[in-house]
């Protein structure tokens, strides 16, 4: 500056008053020229314009005139940073321009270059530090920063910088905190509007233009302490929530844990919350974002935070609805602010019990118009919702005791079958009228059919990291698919009971046969004969009647169980009627029940099922009447009516331990 002003004084020395601001005066300059300066330049530019001259070193001094009558420096004589090559002829080799030099003109940029890390480096002999020309462009060709064909205008900064900062052995050598900077902010937001020509963040934006201090200097502007106000230079109002929130506040008392802007949104690779792979989106807020924090014990045991929230949260209603691909569903910061968080205990919190009402009713119009909204986090005792938990805790132990049971079972008759295997028994006589009809057999069909998809859909529902859930997540870039596919299939399974209920109805002899299917004393005279024969006490098991025990139990098992599932579904497909007629603890337990249901029928499928009419040695390698109608003819035997039990004074020899059918 004090240059400009001297040439200045030199070329208009009787101006007087106020100095006019410097813009106004180098137009001054340029329109009404110097003559004395443009014959000095052409002394300069007949030997300098030419590409082969170099210097003592092997330096090329080659000055293009065209880029440097287009250059900001065209209006200063070229003597004006030589001052050495005032004398012509000068000197073979001249002094390098130096941050002095420039400074004449530009002392603010210089001063404050000088406070930078790159300043710093350059003092401590680091040659590969940013220099003025690195930035701005060579001396001869410089371009004002408002040019769009700088290299310091805004839409080309990002490209300047990267020359130092996208090369991985210049991040090594000196040890760099952060490796790929310029390829993450290149998939970034802010990246994006540069590219198509629209305003955005860039690096000097952030970082500072001249004075570029690193991140734990606390003058930086990127700075813990100082990073919500350098994005409040954009992001004006957010700012100010951010300093009224609870994080906001903790971070200007000096707390380091506490977030800051670049905490939760990145630091370079910034996207916005409609990005699946953004930090900010809903998917990533709970575990990525709020989770990093308030999963953490020695956080919270030194915060006083409760550290079960996050994972409480992931088992409930909405955390599980989350991992099941539904992008509308709420999560941390649905309820408790993006910006503006606030204590619970603020009245201005959108999660006071005053105001609980109204943020939960943006997602649930009438919820808490009935019942008072309890807490949202899961099954956490310590967070109110007991009931999911005792739901929980019965099912692990009703779990193992049903399917342990089951298991032993098994276990017994396969190594009974394995010590004494049973003798041939003849096929079934021809004309003999099938086990299943054909209706029933198409009705097992749709149960068979559905009751899997069920399982498949519902387990990728709750555990969508699964390697096996992959292919239908695959297919959810546009819709929850695997909701889809599961409530469809949850239809399906209902039609195929009540077309099964229907028949029962309307077919007399259907009836008949479903009669012999309830539980009688009988059923346990037979599992009591049945584990008298698994330990070898009788050379043969009981006969069974039209339907054994195992049956009998798997069929209410099974109808008992589809009526949890159907009510449980219902409450939490239709989530906003439930809200609005009960305590919204009823969705956790609806949630609880849902699942451990489904836990359990899926173990009593693969392992008390599957066993029967698969892997039971009597019916290897499958039991066909689902296909047929026809049992196979080792079980044949089993379902003939046996004689009357004889008195009980009669002797063992005649009498028949063995009762009638059912």
């Amino acid at each position: 500056m004090t240059r400009h002003r001297d040439l200045l004084d030199r070329r208009f020395p009787d101006r007087r008053g106020p100095r006019l601001p410097i813009a106004l005066l180098c137009c001054i300059v340029a329109f009404c020229g110097d003559p004395a300066a443009a014959e000095n330049k052409e002394v300069c530019l007949s030997c300098h314009s030419d590409r082969e001259l170099r210097d003592p070193a092997g330096e090329s001094v080659f000055v293009d005139g065209e880029h440097f009558g287009n250059s900001v420096h065209s209006l200063f004589d070229c003597t004006d940073c030589h001052a050495a090559a005032a004398e012509i002829p000068h000197p073979a080799t001249l002094p390098a321009v130096t941050l002095d030099v420039c400074a004449g003109c530009h002392a603010d940029s210089v001063d404050a270059y000088r406070r930078g890390t790159h300043s710093t480096a350059r003092e401590k002999g680091v040659k590969e530090a940013a220099a003025c020309a690195d930035c701005h462009g060579e001396i001869h060709s410089t371009l004002s920063h408002d040019n769009p064909k700088s290299q310091a205008h805004w839409s080309n900064l990002v490209h300047t910088c990267a020359q130092c900062h996208a090369k991985q052995e210049l991040a090594g050598k000196f040890k760099l905190p952060l490796v790929r900077s310029v390829e993450t902010y290149l998939e970034s937001g802010h990246a994006r509007a540069i590219a198509a020509g629209r305003p955005g963040a860039v690096c000097s934006d952030c970082h500072g233009v001249h004075d570029i201090l690193p991140s734990h200097d606390p003058q930086s502007s990127v700075a813990r302490s100082n990073i919500s106000t350098t994005c409040g230079k954009c992001h004006e109002d957010i700012a100010q929530q951010f300093g009224t929130s609870v994080h906001g506040v903790a971070l200007a008392r000096g707390i380091r844990e506490v977030p800051a802007c670049t905490d939760c949104h990145g630091e370079h690779r910034i996207l916005g919350s409609s990005e699946q792979t953004s930090l900010v989106a809903a998917a990533n807020v709970s575990t990525q974002t709020c989770g990093r924090c308030h999963a953490d014990e020695r956080l919270s045991e030194k915060f006083g935070l409760s550290v079960d929230n996050v994972s409480t949260f992931r088992d409930s209603f909405h955390g599980l609805s989350l991992r099941a691909g539904r992008q509308t569903v709420a999560h941390c910061d649905s309820c408790h602010g993006v910006h503006n968080i606030l204590p619970s205990s603020d009245p201005r919190s959108t999660i006071h019990p005053d105001n609980l009402a109204a943020t939960c009713g943006q997602c649930h119009p009438g919820a808490g118009s009935t019942f008072a909204i309890g807490s949202v986090h899961g099954l956490s005792e310590s967070t109110g919702t007991w009931a999911a938990g005792w739901v929980r805790i019965i099912y692990l132990w009703l779990i193992g005791i049903t399917i342990g049971s089951m298991a032993v079972h098994n276990l017994l008759d396969i190594g009974r079958k394995a010590r004494s295997p049973r003798p041939a028994v003849p096929p079934v006589p021809p004309g003999r009228p099938p086990r299943m009809s054909r209706i029933v057999r198409w009705q097992h069909g749709l149960v068979m059919v559905s009751f899997s998809v069920l399982v498949y859909t519902g387990f990728a529902l709750t555990y969508p990291e699964s390697w096996w859930a992959a292919p239908l997540l695959r297919w959810e870039s546009d819709f929850a698919l695997r909701g889809l596919i599961h409530r469809l299939s949850a239809i399906v399974l209902l039609v195929a009971l009540g077309w099964h209920v229907v028949h029962l109805m309307f077919d007399r002899e259907q009836r008949r046969c479903m009669r012999r299917i309830f539980p009688a004393r009988q059923d346990l005279v037979n599992l009591r004969l049945t584990l008298a024969y698994y330990f070898g006490r009788r050379p043969h098991p009981p006969r069974s009647g039209t339907f054994n025990y195992a049956e009998k139990a798997e069929y209410w098992a099974f109808l008992w169980g589809t009526a949890v599932m159907t009510l449980t579904g219902v409450l939490l497909w239709f989530e906003n009627l439930t809200l609005r007629y009960l305590p919204s603890w009823a969705v956790d337990v609806a949630t609880a029940l849902h699942f451990w249901e489904a836990v359990l029928a899926t173990l009593a499928i693969l392992v008390w099922h599957f066993y029967w009419v698969i892997f039971d040695p009597d019916v290897y390698p499958m039991d066909w009447s689902w296909w047929n109608g026809q049992p196979p003819a080792s079980r044949t035997h089993e379902r003939e009516p046996e004689t009357p039990v004889a008195p009980a004074s009669a002797p063992d020899s005649i009498r028949n331990t063995e009762g009638p059918e059912t």
